[in-house]
């Protein structure tokens, strides 16, 4: 199979995980990189070898490049994304998807006018512990799913991001910062969501920053830190789900439980792609810890895009797809937005769940 060649636009920090995982799939061959500063564009061209540094409109013009992985902040996604489906590239974006419904829907609008593929992380779901817990429940260990619950609580940010400002502004939020990792997780096991009511709230009018370089200067909150509700899926199952930047001491709830009519599974923190994986079945005491599946247990950021480049070679379809990430931009804006109206909102988009990687593949193939 030809490799897929492809260029990066953004050299910031998640840019290394990137980089260097695009360079052991088999299907890839990572040829360019661009960034707003080309001194760091050259910095990360030289530390992981990749033969060109461009502007980001000479990437867009390389004819070679197919996908284009787009790495730039949240609030340029969109504008990037749809520079690059014009240019005839695939794209895949580190989430979210867009930051507005509107940019979302436009972006999957132009990839079906162009027959593009364009997806999006989170792909965390494509590691070992999310493909496990998939396994166990499509063997029917836990019965039928009925309900989950899924937490990520936390402090926020500003004791230790240099710049933690945007989480706190319009498109911040531990909904949006945190959320596509536990929605997408949700829908790779249950299935497409159906309904969702939420309420949100905040803890302070402002924060102070404790961290270096910005250390005592103020941060004005203005967007909810705590977001919490619940999901209906297509499949009658029912999630709560509560993110926040709120919870002050620290926690010890498990990042998601799926209850089921005959069991129960711990599903590991959906931001990593490793394990441990437990279950307990009706009438046992003790959790039995499930060996994770082959497969991508480390930090394997770039599995998304490998995917993609599948896709492009066989004509089959990508997991981590654009209607995928859509759907849950939509649920994260559900919650927002049910919270405002205080009513129920019915999502006007739908997705497929993914299918499991195959058992058995070669170390850094998919196929």
């Amino acid at each position: 199979m030809d490799k897929v060649k492809v260029g990066i636009i953004g050299c910031g920090k998640i840019s290394s995980i990137y980089m260097e995982n695009c360079q052991k799939f088999a299907v890839l061959e990572l040829i360019a990189c661009a960034d707003m500063d080309l001194t760091r564009a050259q910095e990360q061209a030289d530390l992981y070898n990749i033969p060109h540094v461009y502007t980001t409109e000479q990437l867009l013009n390389d004819p070679e490049i197919e996908i284009v992985i787009n790495l730039t902040i949240p609030a340029a996604h969109a504008e990037v994304t749809l520079r690059a489906l014009e240019a005839g590239k695939h794209v895949y974006v580190e989430k979210p998807l867009a930051v507005t419904r509107e940019e979302g829907r436009k972006v999957l609008a132009v990839a079906k006018e162009k027959g593009l593929l364009v997806g999006s992380a989170p792909e965390t779901f494509l590691g070992a512990g999310i493909q496990t817990v998939l396994k166990l429940i499509d063997e029917g260990v836990i019965g039928r799913p009925v309900a989950a619950t899924s937490f990520m609580l936390g402090r926020g940010h500003e004791h230790w991001h240099p710049d933690p400002e945007f989480y706190y502004a319009a498109g911040g939020g531990p909904m949006f910062d945190m959320g596509p990792y536990y929605l997408t997780a949700l829908v790779q096991l249950l299935g497409p969501i159906h309904t969702v009511t939420g309420m949100t709230g905040k803890a302070l009018q402002e924060r102070t920053i404790t961290s270096e370089k910005k250390s005592g200067q103020k941060i004005p909150v203005d967007i909810p830190t705590h977001v919490a509700g619940t999901l209906q899926f297509h499949s009658g199952a029912i999630a709560t789900l509560i993110t926040s930047f709120d919870v002050f001491g620290g926690s010890d709830l498990p990042p998601i439980e799926i209850y089921g009519t005959e069991g129960t599974i711990q599903v590991p923190d959906p931001n990593t792609f490793g394990g441990p994986v437990k279950y307990r079945r009706i009438g046992e005491q003790d959790w039995t810890e499930e060996p994770l599946v082959p497969g991508y247990d480390q930090n394997t950021r770039g599995i998304g895009p490998a995917d993609m480049a599948y896709a492009i070679r066989t004509g089959r379809k990508h997991r981590a797809s654009g209607e995928l990430a859509y759907h849950v931009l939509e649920a994260m804006w559900a919650f927002h937005d049910s919270s405002d109206s205080r009513s129920f909102y019915e999502m006007e988009s739908t997705c497929e769940r993914p299918t499991a990687l195959p058992l058995g593949l070669q170390p850094y193939t998919l196929d």
